[in-house]
């Protein structure tokens, strides 16, 4: 089938949870012969990843805030952005602008539905994020990443669909390998992150809680892990102190290629770390960041913790030795782990890029496909529904921003 060639732009906020989906729907339109580009802040025009054929355009916006002082810096930034947007639409000619979440979406969107251009948002999490809520009523659809999206009207059902959160190629790439064998006398390999930051709390509880395993398992651990770089010698010197072979460094290029290697993650739990983990099929220990807006980091885990793909300690209670506890209890037997990998693989929506990109292109000339409607089933049988009585559609004020 011969696809006509349109112009799509994607809206996002700078960071990866926003961006990393953004560039591969942008990498699966190309392929498919569309023109697409980028409407971001400052931090997404140069984060790593971008594609090369992909245009970023950097508009004004803001976060309004609680502070009512505040609110007209913001407002202008947001006109500014619309501005700026109405422009680019004018000479781009989109035939859809997709938001994926960030302040730098408010003023895109605003300015699409001035130019009655048809938008559609993602939601990378299982809580629907402030800016995609305000929208929700007001876009012509809204694609989730997980079967349940609490914040998420009953009374938007009927544009909702089921996609999944689209991951790195290289990533997906994974998917049909094996898990890499684990037997009762070989290496244990363990693979810590906490972000693009790094977490704190994982430098300090992690070298403790791998110390207290019992000593046959223990002598099998080979870690990797990400620190803070103020944290990376403090670190390296409890591996050292506890005997346990350990590689650590402030980010590793080559991620998809640890996590292919790895037996056990333990890590945050936001969207994109979901994502890929039940893309590849690898069993996990979850630490939700608390200060999560709306705590849905928490929310990110529902699926996967009840598949048995993973397990989800509160930040308050991640102790040493209930780190200890949870990896014992994964580990002490070689079929347990790949039970619980088996079980985050189901969880996984390798289509996801391909249906948010059919999604995208029903805008345009053909209808909305029905087989990603809500309601309906994708290839992994799941369907779509949300949360009764948790939140109505955001009422339009500026202030609900805050």
């Amino acid at each position: 089938m011969t696809r006509a060639s349109r112009h799509y732009v994607l809206a996002a906020g700078g960071t990866g949870g926003h961006l990393i989906p953004a560039f591969a729907l942008a990498t699966e339109l190309d392929r498919r012969g569309h023109h697409v580009a980028l409407v971001t802040d400052s931090r997404g025009a140069s984060l790593p990843g971008k594609p090369d054929f992909l245009p970023a355009h950097v508009i004004p916006a803001s976060k309004l805030g609680k502070n009512p002082l505040r609110w007209p810096r913001g407002i202008s930034a947001i006109l500014e952005g619309r501005r700026m947007a109405m422009r680019l639409y004018e000479s781009f000619e989109p035939s859809a602008v997709i938001g994926f979440g960030g302040y730098p979406v408010f003023p895109a969107l605003l300015g699409a539905m001035a130019c009655e251009i048809p938008t559609l948002v993602h939601e990378q999490n299982a809580v629907l994020g402030r800016v995609n809520r305000f929208f929700a009523r007001k876009v012509d659809a809204i694609a989730t990443a997980y079967p349940e999206v609490a914040r998420l009207s009953p009374k938007n059902a009927d544009k909702v669909h089921l996609v999944g959160n689209p991951v790195r190629a290289e990533v997906l790439s994974l998917r049909d390998e094996p898990f890499p064998p684990f037997t009762a006398d070989g290496l244990l390999r363990v693979l810590v992150t906490g972000g693009s930051q790094g977490a704190r709390v994982l430098s300090e509880v992690v070298p403790d809680g791998l110390a207290m395993l019992p000593p046959a398992l223990r002598q099998r651990l080979q870690v990797t892990q990400q620190c803070r770089a103020e944290d990376l010698e403090a670190v390296r010197a409890r591996y050292r102190g506890h005997d346990i072979p350990a590689e650590l460094g402030t980010y590793f290029e080559d991620m998809a290629s640890r996590l292919a290697d790895a037996h056990l993650f333990i890590g945050r739990a936001g969207a994109s770390t979901i994502a890929e983990l039940t893309a590849v099929g690898r069993p996990a220990i979850l630490v939700p960041l608390p200060i999560a807006t709306d705590d849905h980091q928490a929310a990110n885990t529902r699926e996967i913790v009840k598949s048995g793909g993973a397990r989800m300690i509160r930040q308050e209670k991640f102790t040493a030795k209930e780190l200890a506890k949870q990896i014992q209890a994964l580990a002490q037997r070689p079929d347990t782990l790949a039970t619980a990998a088996h079980a985050a693989w189901n969880c996984g929506r390798p289509k996801a890029a391909q249906d948010l990109a059919d999604l995208v292109e029903s805008f345009g000339g053909n209808e909305l496909m029905d087989v990603i409607r809500v309601g309906g089933s994708n290839d992994r049988g799941a369907s779509q529904g949300v949360i009764a009585g948790q939140g109505a559609a955001m009422t339009g004020a500026v202030g609900d921003l805050s």
